[in-house]
Formats: C-alpha cells, structure tokens, sequence
C-alpha cells in the first residue's frame, strides 16, 4: 500500500484504561481539572493533589462519586477537578523502586540504590496481574528510564504466572418442555439445560433440594425428578468464580476442619509453574 501510495503503515500504543478511573475515595487523586467540558493537568507547583476532607465515603444521592462531597475544593478556587480517583495499579506501579530507598526525603529513590538494587528478581503475579498491574508497572518502569530517573528496562528480571484456583462446580439438568429438574442418572431420558447451583447445598454430589429451594427463588416451585430418592448432581472443574456459584469460603473450611488444614492445603497445591 505504501509502494503505491494509497496507505501508510502506523503503530499505535495505548494502555487499557478503563479500570483506572476509579469512583471511590481511597486513591490518588487525578491531577485534572476543568474549564467548562475541556481537562487541563493542574501545574506541576501544585502538585502533589491531595485527598480532601470529606463526610462520608459514598457517592452523592445524585451518583457523583465520593469527591463531590467535598466543600471548596477547587482549582485555584473557581476550576472543578477531575471526581475519579486512581487505582491500586497507580502507586503500586512503582512502590517497588521506593522501596529501594524508602527514607530518602529529596528523591524518590537515589542514583546509587537504583544502580545497586536495579530489577526486583523474581515477580509472581496472577492473570489479573498480567492484565492490569503488570501493564502499568512495565510502562511506568520503562517512562522513568526514558527520562533518566532509572537504568532499568524492565521491571522484573523473571515473572511467575501461578495461574488461576478453579473450583469443583455442581450442575442440576433442567428438562426443556416440562421444566422439570432432572437428576443426572435420568438425563438421558430428557432434553435437558446445564444450571450451576450454589455447592454450598451439594455434598458429595448428592443436592440437598429442600435447601436449594428455600434458598433460591428460581427453584422454589420445581419438580425435582429424583433417583432412589436422591437428586445426583452433575459437576464440571472450572473457573472458581461467583458467576458458577461455585466459590469455597475460607472461613468454612476453617471453621469445620481448621486453619491449618486449608494452609497446609493451599501451600502445596503446586508445582507452582502449574
């Protein structure tokens, strides 16, 4: 496209941002502020931009987050700010480098422990970590070396993903034209849906269905179609996540078979490269 002169090939950069803006109180707040609709970055002599006093840490009854709350608080005392606050991606992007020098009142950190500490050798991080963190804290290693704060490219020298804890979820088989709840053993018989249930009323795959009905609506009024008396769960190893109603609390399981346990067990659920 270029040898014919009807194109041109351009490389874009952008970080994902659409978790950084946060509504709440607690975080940095952003250095912006506006005249009318258009932002502007407040000047580098007013920084740092500290939270304000505040009544309570909620949003307005009108939806606006916890900063509007705050009486008097603007730019030069006409200008509003930015409402948003930074993320724990924001100062924990670069905590890293201060605690190379943690008591240092001048600098962020000195050119000597910089050069003696340089990368962190060995970062463990998780998938949201990839996703977000990690992100921010290659690309604000990576600013800080391009304006000669630092010599470090990047900053780890080895990353560890531990991966993901998935969950033993708990399925029921709901018939298609009677809306029947089916047990597993009898499926075959039905055309049948997949539908998580909460594995806090299963047991050794076996549903405790007056459990399941007083505890969610949905199943209130079904018919459950039932083996030998039981209703035999189907199960499926996934994603723990609230979304398959199939998350472990750590307090129960410490509750029924003590702290130690659930530490011994989740310490040697490794290799961790697995």
């Amino acid at each position: 496209m270029e040898e014919d002169k009807i194109g041109k090939g351009e490389v874009n950069f952008r970080l994902r941002d659409a978790i950084f803006g946060r509504q709440r109180y607690w975080g940095e707040p952003i250095p912006v502020y506006f005249k009318g609709d258009t932002p502007y970055t407040i000047d580098k002599s007013d920084l740092p931009l500290e939270l304000p006093e505040i009544d309570k840490y909620l949003p307005t009854e009108s939806g606006d987050p916890p900063l509007a709350r705050a009486t008097d608080w603007k730019y030069k005392g006409k200008y509003n700010y930015e409402l948003s606050t930074m993320p724990g991606w924001a100062g924990s992007s670069w905590y890293f480098l201060r605690y190379m020098d943690a008591l240092n009142d001048d600098a962020m950190l000195s050119d000597a422990s910089a050069k003696y500490w340089e990368n962190i050798d060995l970062y463990l991080g998780g998938a949201e970590h990839a996703t977000g963190h990690l992100l921010y804290v290659r690309f604000w290693t990576k600013f800080l070396k391009d304006i000669g704060k630092i010599s470090i490219d990047e900053p780890a020298k080895k990353l560890v993903n531990q991966g993901m804890i998935q969950g033993r979820s708990s399925i029921v088989y709901k018939d298609k034209a009677s809306g029947k709840i089916i047990s597993k053993g009898l499926k075959g018989d039905y055309e049948t849906t997949e539908h998580r249930i909460d594995i806090s009323k299963v047991k050794n795959d076996i549903l405790d269905v007056d459990g399941l009905k007083s505890s969610h609506a949905d199943y209130k009024d079904k018919e459950f179609v039932l083996e030998d008396g039981k209703y035999n769960c189907g199960s499926e190893v996934e994603k723990m996540s609230k979304r398959w109603f199939n998350v472990v609390n750590p307090d129960d399981l410490c509750e029924r078979y003590g702290a130690d346990t659930l530490r011994l067990y989740e310490m040697f659920l490794g290799p961790l490269e697995q």
